[in-house]
């Protein structure tokens, strides 16, 4: 098959050290001999994205003191791999340069930045971008030294987004025809385009980022506008795992999962994977695969399309996999006047949407007494303020009688698109964390019916997720 094309994409601790990065080199050589046509996506090393942007905050309050470490550390951690890795002396001194220029940016736009006494989300941008842009032309400079033909291009080129900063949408009208544009020619002569993941541009050319974690956005983007047969990720683990390892240690990997699962999981706590990455590989119905850097051998994780398990459960197992976000606050907005009076979720969800907060969960008394909603831990007391401003009068006249959040509580998620066909699901679970001594806060459970949520204390989230994880390997 001539045209046949793949997409790989490596995570910041696949190319955070020497020693990941020969790995990677030797996984993108051996792709290289079985695919004819293969696009490399970068993200930054490992911490650096982290270090950028903690800098540009501090900046932003003034202080530039610790900006000459942090400057001296970007250019140790990529100079160091250059100097190894690129052993031809004039792209070796070629690419440190071209590093060195982009830390000097990062140098004034910090200062920049101190000057004003502010970051906006257009000025983190920029400086988040950098970690992406040292990367590319260090791993391009590797490759290029093993021989292999490929040309570096920052993804500015050719994924174009709307200016919404730090969380930028791709518009796929021009992102389709510009990538098609600039990277078939290339892939057409045998040459590996290797890419910025995480980064975008404007129409007007202003670079914008696509939230964090968004190189993996970017390979999925990539590949479903090329079209690409394959996309695959490459991490620090084997795949996706039925839960977290240093919770569970017998937690193993799920050879497959299907979008909803994948979908669910990464929204609910499942790092391996970016929530936005499933949408554009569903809709061009090409595949995804999720693998190890460090254990290249291992199959990892595919993704399947829904349709394959039929609603059945795959592999015998109704449940696959149990995910626990922490540092959550339960809030309540209850009384006895909120029964059946129209609007009051609406204001309730206006007044937490004025703070800028995303809630994962909400629950709702039937008899309309209550409700009862998840927020991150950071955000609880500027959410319980807002909602005190928008029922000032109803708690003045007793409609309301209080608002109110909980101390810290981890949410608990069972996904499995078994589920859905299997009656008794949520008696198991719900008996399984009874028999445990685990009280459960809230419940619920999304339309799909692939995933159940239970809110549970702090001190019981790891307790939750080992009882829960039993279920799996039954």
């Amino acid at each position: 098959m001539p045209n046949q094309t793949l997409v790989m994409k490596f995570g910041g601790t696949s190319v955070g050290s020497t020693e990941a990065l020969i790995n990677a080199m030797q996984i993108i050589r051996d792709a290289r001999a079985e695919w004819p046509r293969l696009v490399v996506v970068t993200s930054a090393m490992a911490g650096v994205t982290n270090l950028l942007l903690d800098s540009a905050s501090q900046a932003a309050h003034g202080n530039i003191n610790s900006l000459p470490e942090a400057e001296k550390t970007l250019r140790e951690k990529h100079f160091a791999a250059a100097d190894e890795l690129v052993q031809d002396e004039n792209p070796c001194l070629e690419t440190k340069q071209e590093i060195n220029a982009l830390i000097l940016s990062f140098v004034d736009l910090c200062k920049a930045i101190a000057v004003l006494g502010e970051a906006s989300p257009r000025a983190l941008d920029a400086v988040a971008s950098l970690g992406e842009r040292m990367s590319v032309r260090l791993l391009g400079a590797i490759v290029e030294n093993t021989g292999i033909k490929s040309e570096v291009i920052e993804a500015t080129e050719f994924i174009i987004t709307n200016d919404h900063f730090q969380n930028a949408h791709p518009v796929i009208k021009v992102t389709t025809e510009k990538t098609r544009r600039i990277l078939k020619p290339l892939l057409d002569e045998g040459i590996i385009p290797i890419t910025t993941g995480f980064i975008g541009a404007t129409p007007d050319g202003v670079i914008t980022t696509l939230g964090r974690g968004g190189s993996d956005y970017s390979a999925a983007i990539i590949g479903a506008v090329l079209p690409a047969d394959d996309v695959w990720i490459w991490t620090d683990v084997d795949g996706v795992m039925t839960t977290d390892p240093r919770i569970v240690p017998s937690a193993r990997t799920l050879p497959e999962i299907t979008y909803s699962e994948i979908a669910e999981l990464a929204y609910y706590g499942a790092k391996v994977l970016h929530p936005k990455t499933i949408r554009p590989v569903v809709e061009a119905g090409i595949g995804l695969r999720i693998c190890n850097t460090f254990n290249p051998s291992h199959p990892g994780t595919r993704l399947i399309a829904n349709a394959k398990s039929n609603g059945k459960p795959v592999n015998g197992r109704v449940v696959k996999a149990v995910t626990a976000i922490r540092k959550q606050r339960l809030i309540t907005v209850e009384g006895r006047g909120m029964l059946g009076v129209p609007g009051v979720a609406a204001r309730a969800f206006g007044a937490v949407a004025s703070t800028g907060t995303s809630v994962p969960l909400i629950t709702q008394a039937s008899s309309e007494q209550s409700i009862c909603f998840a927020v991150p831990d950071e955000t609880a007391a500027p959410v319980v303020n807002a909602l005190e401003k928008a029922f000032a009068d109803e708690l003045e006249e007793r409609d309301i009688d209080r608002i109110w959040k909980t101390e810290d509580v981890s949410i608990i998620t069972v996904v499995g698109v078994g589920m859905i066909h299997t009656p008794g699901v949520a008696g198991q679970i719900f008996s399984q964390l009874g028999k445990n001594n685990v009280n459960v806060l809230a419940i619920a459970q999304g339309s799909s019916e692939v995933s159940i949520s239970m809110v549970v204390s702090a001190e019981d989230t790891e307790l939750a997720v080992k009882a829960l994880h039993e279920l799996i390997v039954k």
